[in-house]
């Protein structure tokens, strides 16, 4: 089964989740977001979003959320949160 990552950021106020392929150019990548709004979508929105590009979450996996800076070497930088989960074909589905 092949693996790939799925990602969540926010930019502009609005959610988009987008599941990164190695060796396809970025604009490429399967993607779409979520209304405007600062909540963060829910695991099952998420969920349910990944399903309609074609993923699904593989078995035991879990969001991880990374904090970086729009420019790492000034800490009045905004901060911006992504959020990433292991995700394979619903073809393939989970093992």
């Amino acid at each position: 089964m092949r693996e790939y990552t799925a990602q969540l950021s926010n930019r502009g106020g609005r959610w988009r989740l987008f599941v990164a392929l190695l060796g396809v150019p970025v604009s490429q990548w399967p993607e779409d977001g979520f209304g405007p709004g600062s909540a963060v979508p829910t695991v099952a929105e998420r969920s349910r979003l990944l399903d309609s590009l074609g993923f699904v979450f593989t078995d035991g996996a879990e969001w991880e959320w990374t904090e970086y800076s729009e420019r790492p070497d000034d800490d009045t930088s905004p901060v911006r949160l992504l959020a990433s989960i292991r995700v394979c074909s619903r073809e393939e589905g989970a093992p």
